[in-house]
């Protein structure tokens, strides 16, 4: 045992407390519930995990933050990693109170690397003020695969040198303001076709390929200083010939990551409850493994008989000599260390907030980095949106929320948007991501009599209903514009459609960009952050 390894009473930290200081966990509730209490009072949590269950609005979930830090340090336990997979555009836990900021793929269309440091900064401050002291962001995964369903707009684009500048920028941006920053996910999930959340993607290049590409971004936030870098739950077969997902593999986290890169920060799971994890070697068995592969702190985030099993299963392991404690002790000193260096510190913890976390200030740049993001690709009418002639506005929204997608409220569409900045009506239909024949149908029979029809579509890549009602909307001959509301490869689906922008999100903000764009209050200056076609090359817009 560690003698430097003390509590917040300065007594040494039992085996059990040591433990679990190397957890992050998740819980279901607007407050304190009796399965997360049971985890800080018991096992001396590290951290927290939150996620949209866990948020009202931002001076709730400051309250709520202050809450578990009061229960940690009343049960003689340490100041606690509160984390958040605050990414910004499309994967953003936080909105109202808030300012939410676009997404990766918008800033790197709108290519502004000190706008993506100046909106990191606001982010920052903004979740320190929210008692979020640890971003599961920026990702630096390279999307130079239209068939990845988990990553795209995610991603900054699809070179290492956009990636790694964008991302430097953010990293620098958010531990500015005290906020441990986390480049995930190691060593590269962007050239994937499946989602570890469900799969376990394997990716087959070979190592010089990987060091000039997936890793070149990682390796250009370790020489920029990064606190935190999150593991991917994929194989990659020049590393782990055996088919062991990075996570759990010591050749990449150690021998790699650690010893090659010489990276001293902190190395974080990704949740060992995705199913790449959780349907192979199981969360407990997959604990113990991240530990003995090189992690400091596992990530799991919904159920508290798997965030119980998988610490005993620690314990157990040390206590039988599988795991040296010396192990336990390196991961608790570097947890320890970046509380301290981060000031995550019960005396230093910030007073929940008693104005707006938002500001105009921070509301005005995240506007003006979304005006710059919008994308116009392909204009063959040589026109846009005509509000003389009352226009139909197809909305393809996520209904049911997920790791990746989430729901974005009716108010902030494109009709409504459309509509209040026009004072005119705006006829407006509502599609599933997956559109049945009897959607599709309704949809086609708003549109008769039409002469406009605007479609934000949402990953049509992946939705042949969406592609089939661009086609036969495109067969009808009238005025259609396409406007990508997620990935901006829908193009390749349907190369028919004449007039086409990439949005990289349908945020309100977003929509308010799109708009103003389709009216011709603004010009769309973004530019393609990624490769659609021979035609459409990374930097490509089309000029107006």
């Amino acid at each position: 045992m560690m003698s430097s390894i003390s509590s917040n009473a300065h007594k040494p930290l039992t085996l059990r407390q040591k433990v679990g200081q190397l957890f992050i966990c998740g819980f279901d509730a607007l407050e304190p519930n009796r399965a997360i209490t049971q985890l800080i009072e018991e096992y001396g949590l590290g951290g927290v995990i939150y996620f949209r269950r866990n948020v009202k609005d931002a001076h709730q979930l400051a309250q709520l933050s202050a809450e578990l830090q009061e229960i940690s340090r009343h049960s003689g336990g340490q100041p606690l990693f509160i984390a958040v997979d605050q990414e910004g555009g499309m994967v953003s836990r936080i909105e109202k109170g808030a300012t939410l900021l676009p997404g990766n793929m918008a800033l790197g269309a709108a290519f502004a690397p000190a706008g993506v440091y100046a909106s990191s900064k606001i982010m920052g401050k903004e979740l320190r003020q929210m008692g979020v002291n640890m971003n599961f962001a920026p990702c630096l995964d390279i999307n130079n695969n239209p068939l990845n369903p988990v990553i795209g707009v995610r991603s900054y684009g699809e070179t290492a040198a956009i990636v790694g500048d964008m991302g430097t920028h953010a990293v620098k941006g958010l531990q500015d303001m005290g906020v441990i920053a986390t480049v995930k996910h190691f060593p590269g999930h962007g050239d994937t076709s499946e989602d570890s959340h469900h799969d376990l993607p394997v990716v087959p290049h070979s190592m010089e390929r990987l060091m000039e590409l997936e890793l070149a971004p990682f390796i250009k936030a370790i020489e920029g200083g990064v606190d935190a870098i999150m593991t991917a739950h994929v194989v990659f077969a020049a590393l782990e010939q055996n088919g062991v997902p990075s996570t759990l593999s010591y050749r990449i986290l150690t021998e790699l990551l650690r010893e090659e890169l010489d990276f001293k920060g902190l190395i974080v799971t990704d949740c060992l409850e995705m199913k790449a994890i959780s349907e192979g070697i199981g969360v407990a068995e997959g604990a113990v493994r991240a530990i003995e592969a090189g992690s400091d702190l596992i990530l799991v985030s919904h159920t508290l008989e798997r965030q119980v099993s998988a610490m005993e299963a620690v314990i157990a392991a040390v206590e039988s000599g599988r795991i040296p404690e010396s192990r336990i002790d390196a991961s608790v000193l570097r947890v320890m260390t970046h509380k301290y260096k981060r000031e995550i510190q019960f005396e230093k913890l910030a007073p929940i907030p008693e104005g707006p976390i938002s500001t105009p200030e921070h509301q005005l740049l995240a506007k003006e980095l979304s005006r710059k993001s919008i994308t116009l690709v392909k204009d063959e009418v040589g026109k846009l949106l005509d509000m003389n002639e009352s226009p139909l506005v197809i909305w393809t929204e996520v209904q049911a929320g997920t790791e990746i997608d989430e729901v974005v409220e009716r108010q902030g569409t494109l009709g409504r948007t459309l509509a209040e900045l026009t004072g005119k009506d705006v006829q407006e239909v509502y599609l599933g991501l997956y559109p049945s024949e009897s959607e599709i149908t309704a949809t086609l029979q708003a549109a008769e009599g039409k002469r406009q029809v605007v479609m934000v579509t949402y990953n049509a890549t992946f939705s042949p209903g969406q592609t089939q009602l661009v086609k036969a909307l495109a067969a009808k001959g009238l005025h259609l514009i396409v406007a990508a509301g997620r990935n901006p490869y829908d193009l390749l689906e349907f190369p028919e459609v004449k007039t086409y922008l990439a949005c990289y999100e349908n945020r309100p903000l977003a929509m308010v960009s799109l708009a103003n764009v389709l009216l011709g209050n603004e010009k769309p200056v973004g530019r393609l952050p990624v490769t659609l076609s021979e035609q459409y090359p990374i930097g490509w817009r089309l000029e107006v």
